[in-house]
């Protein structure tokens, strides 16, 4: 970690801007492309590409790690994540015909199968005579808590989905709700679920307690609770499968809040309930880059009917408006993450940051990242990658604890 900023850098040349060199983001950990470091990194691991509810017999365009790809469901109900560019000669899927055993390109008819076989070749003869030999390239994929999960990595390395200790057993009237609106999970529908920024800015956020202090409960007015206003002592640590900090509260009435918050390589994260309503985490959110600049996130919930459509509404930014429904003027004065990380550009000039002691749990898991896929550059496997059907689930403690 890198130590508080000293007097010399603080006074050097006056701090004036003129002559500065600028800044460049990390690229080790930006790039996330085919063939980069941090890209082969992450297609090691399932990732979620979209609602389940997305994947319809209406071919879907999807993005995910810098890759153009098409979505869709054929008639037996079966999940197709293939190449958009059709092999015969590139005319896009996204113009194709689902049917029952897959989807047709509107120009020559040919007629794949979700794992990327050609069944049919209309214009040759006998209907293709080897139409066997011709693959559409294609991504496995597979459904779980409501969402599309797609594994983009190499077939001999294709891992177990993992499990999580507080997600996979549902009780009686559980059900799983998914938010796939971008910043914050907050229930704002009507917010874009593209952002305008690269994946990291909002993961890493999760292993910073002390903003919530600052941003969300004094600069920016009481955004989520009045018992996040105290400053917090934190206490972060490595787990088996991510980064943790324990932050600790006290409270008018002379109790503690002890709020539990972690992430799991390479992107999840099991937040508390933001109201601070105690209890374990309902959930688990998904960071998933687009491209080097932009990313979306996906979040799933257990809830009952009761508390369907309830977990995260009512956290409005200010005066009762959700984020998408603010003016220019109210985000400049009530600020909160999207304002806080969306400003610091698609890419964060890592090289313009002076971190402090505050920073910790943000540095654990950069630093975190770069050991992981430096394993995978020396043909090892990362952790949270297993291939045992039958693994122990992930033990998830994060909540609110009052004492």
């Amino acid at each position: 970690m890198n130590a508080p900023l000293s007097s010399t850098m603080l006074a050097d040349t006056n701090g004036r801007a003129y002559g500065r060199k600028r800044g460049t983001p990390d690229d080790l950990l930006m790039q996330v492309g085919p063939g980069t470091p941090m890209g082969e990194y992450l297609r090691r691991f399932w990732h979620p590409v979209a609602l389940s509810s997305d994947a319809t017999s209406r071919p879907r365009k999807v993005r995910v790690m810098g890759e153009d790809l098409i979505l869709f469901r054929d008639g037996k109900g079966r999940t197709g994540l293939l190449y958009p560019h059709c092999m015969h000669r590139g005319t896009s899927l996204y113009y194709g015909r689902v049917e029952d055993e897959g989807i047709r390109c509107c120009y020559h008819g040919w007629l794949f199968r979700v794992d990327g076989e050609c069944l049919e070749q209309p214009c040759e003869p006998n209907g293709g005579a080897r139409k066997e030999l011709a693959r559409q390239p294609w991504y496995p994929t597979q459904e779980k808590y409501g969402l599309v999960f797609a594994y983009m990595g190499p077939p001999d390395k294709q891992p177990q989905m993992p499990r999580f200790s507080h997600m996979d057993a549902l009780a009686e009237g559980e059900s799983y709700e998914v938010d796939n609106s971008g910043f914050g999970g907050y229930a704002d529908f009507n917010a874009p679920s593209v952002v305008p920024c690269n994946w990291l800015q909002d993961y890493e956020n999760v292993m910073d307690p002390y903003h919530v202090q600052v941003l969300h409960s004094t600069f920016s007015g009481v955004q989520f609770s009045e018992k996040f206003i105290s400053m917090p002592k934190v206490e972060w640590s490595y787990t088996d499968h991510g980064v943790i900090y324990n932050a600790y509260r006290s409270l008018d009435n002379g109790g503690q809040l002890k709020r539990v918050n972690s992430v799991f390589m390479p992107n999840i994260s099991a937040v508390p309930r933001v109201d601070a309503s105690e209890g374990q985490a309902p959930g688990l959110g998904w960071y998933v880059p687009i491209d080097d600049h932009s990313h979306t996130t996906f979040w799933v919930s257990k809830v009952t009917e009761e508390t369907r459509g309830q977990l995260y509404r009512g956290l409005a930014m200010h005066n009762g408006k959700y984020w998408s429904e603010l003016t220019e003027e109210e985000r400049q004065s009530f600020p909160g993450d999207a304002e806080a990380q969306m400003s610091q550009g698609t890419q964060p000039r890592h090289g313009e940051w002076h971190l402090a002691m505050s920073d910790r749990g943000v540095s654990m898991v950069q630093r975190m990242l770069k050991a992981e896929l430096q394993k995978v550059q020396q043909g090892q496997d990362p952790i949270g990658v297993t291939f045992d059907p039958d693994a122990t689930a992930i033990q998830v403690t994060s909540g609110n604890y009052y004492s």
